[in-house]
């Protein structure tokens, strides 16, 4: 059945506003940046490969001025074919205030399909001091080719049931549309993997003339800091990797996800406030996915967008805890918070990235083709699933995304001597820290993983002891040590001021009287213009 037509109406200013307030806008890869990205000088025509146009000018970062280079580099679309075609990418670097700065970090943000320029340039003034920090455009979001997949973005809206049959199955055919067209307009997508990206990076290194360099990634960006230090061992300084993705975990298991969500019930267990409202905040989690109700007044719910953007929403321990406030009412009978939710995911995760950049770097590193994903939808066992498996890898089952695999020395964990700080939280659920721990730190010949206790992804190591994670990784850079001696526990904190709930009941209730209002003006204007006419 199709929504009540009323649905279909774009939601009020005021619903779009809290809509994006509370939403986080990585709600899939975890890092990104709401920043725009800043002018750089085009290629010239007769531009050649590895050649660079830079402009310097100052760069503004919380009221303080650097100096900066903003330049563009060529590079073939695909190195391995002699007749490829050039593409362009812009890269960034800040100067450091130092007189003798000490080896510059490269940053590698999160995604496959966010920016690598868009960066939150206050983390990179962190290191400024002692080292110039460079951004290097991902290539097929920030430079002259970019993947966006307007098709696939529709299809992910969904019709009907999200993560159903029929749904995966049009946005396979979305996907498979999206490469046509994309090929067709002369694009070769083999030339978009983590391997062209480092060699992207590793180009603009050797232009700017650094010697040997450090690594700065997140989330996605590991897994390309990983690699670089597996190709380029001798470019590498030093590498801190936060929220760590090794090799084959483009994927997120259900198992996992179910132990952390009972790890977060033994959280809320213990905080007596939350314990009053439920138990036993597992039971209340199962019971919702289980018998989740299909509207809330005459707004629908699909259980699929629900799961994904719980799933989402979990990467980080603020949104979680709304997560949970909006579950345990929907238990107590108020689903409101579940059909803001739901309403929320056409105006996320649509738009979120540049889904051919996210195929194209996804598959050629990960894809399992002897796995079907669309299994990951739930069961008694494990009762949320993996939803992004089932949206992310689910609908390739009908379709293939035409690019070749990484080479098996690039798809499996290998020895690495590179020096390297690996930063997890032990309640991330996009990156989960066994992961880092189990298949990744016992290659690492001079590795070291520290693990953030109640803590999620990306966004909580950064920013719920900031203090701390700077002199954590501004330490490691300088000595190979990180400093551990503020290292102070954060518990979680559940409390919601602005839960789902309260915010789709304001948002409504807004809305409605500024229906009756506009109508009552309407009814006033009218009887106004009679009486004019009677006289």
């Amino acid at each position: 059945m199709r929504p009540h037509p009323f649905i279909q109406l774009s939601p009020s200013p005021c619903v779009r506003a809290l809509l994006f307030l509370v939403l986080p806008a990585a709600l899939l890869a975890g890092p990104g940046c709401s920043r725009s990205k800043p002018e750089f000088p085009p290629a010239p025509p007769d531009a050649s490969v590895e050649s660079v146009v830079s402009e310097s000018r100052p760069l503004e970062i919380d009221a303080h001025s650097f100096n900066a280079d903003f330049g563009t580099i060529t590079v073939r679309e695909c190195r391995a074919k002699a007749a490829s075609r050039l593409i362009s990418l812009p890269f960034l670097r800040i100067h450091s205030t130092a007189r003798t700065p000490s080896e510059p970090i490269f940053g590698l943000a999160g995604g496959p399909g966010m920016s690598n320029i868009s960066w939150n340039w206050q983390k990179a003034s962190l290191f400024l001091p002692e080292h110039d920090f460079v951004l290097v455009g991902y290539r097929g979001v920030d430079g002259s080719t970019v993947l966006d997949c307007p098709e696939v973005a529709k299809a992910i809206k969904g019709d009907g049931e999200l993560l159903g049959e029929e749904s995966l199955a049009r946005i396979g055919a979305a996907w498979a549309a999206s490469a046509q067209r994309l090929t067709a307009q002369g694009v070769d997508l083999d030339g978009y993997t983590i391997l062209e990206t480092i060699d992207d990076n590793e180009s603009v290194r050797k232009a700017l003339g650094y010697e040997r360099i450090n690594l700065l990634s997140e989330s996605y960006g590991t897994r390309v800091a990983y690699l670089y230090g597996l190709r380029y061992p001798l470019s590498i300084h030093r590498s801190a990797m936060i929220a760590v993705n090794p090799p084959g975990r483009f994927v997120w298991e259900p198992q996992t996800i179910d132990r952390q969500l009972r790890q977060y019930a033994e959280l809320w267990a213990r905080d007596s406030a939350s314990a009053s409202r439920s138990p036993d905040l597992y039971a209340s989690i199962r019971a919702v996915l289980s018998t989740m109700p299909r509207k809330w007044l005459l707004f629908p719910i699909d259980p699929g967008k629900v799961r994904v953007t719980t799933f989402g929403l979990l990467y980080q321990r603020k949104t979680a805890a709304m997560v949970f406030d909006a579950y345990v009412a929907a238990e107590h009978g108020d689903p409101s918070g579940l059909a803001l939710m739901s309403l929320a995911y056409d105006y996320v995760i649509p738009s979120m990235g540049t889904w051919g950049d996210f195929a194209s770097k996804g598959v050629s590193a990960d894809f399992d083709s002897t796995r079907d994903y669309r299994r990951d939808r739930g069961t008694t066992e494990t009762p949320m699933g993996s939803p992004m498996n089932v949206l992310g890898w689910g609908p390739l089952a009908y379709t293939h995304w035409p690019t070749q695999m990484l080479g098996e020395e690039f798809r499996k964990v290998r020895r690495s001597d590179v020096e390297t700080l690996l930063l997890s939280g032990n309640l991330d659920f996009s990156t989960p820290a066994e992961n880092a721990t189990r298949d990744l730190l016992p290659c690492l010949t001079h590795g070291r993983q520290i693990i953030l206790s109640e803590c999620g992804h990306v966004g909580d190591i950064w920013n719920t002891n900031a203090e701390n994670t700077r002199l954590i990784l501004t330490a490691f850079f300088e000595t190979g040590v990180p400093d551990l001696a503020p290292n102070a526990h954060v518990p979680m904190d559940f409390r919601v001021a602005w839960g789902f709930p309260r915010i789709a009941k304001v948002a409504v209730g807004g809305s409605v009287v500024l229906i009756l209002a506009l109508a009552g003006l309407t009814v006033f204007f009218v009887r106004r213009h009679r009486r004019m006419v009677r006289r």
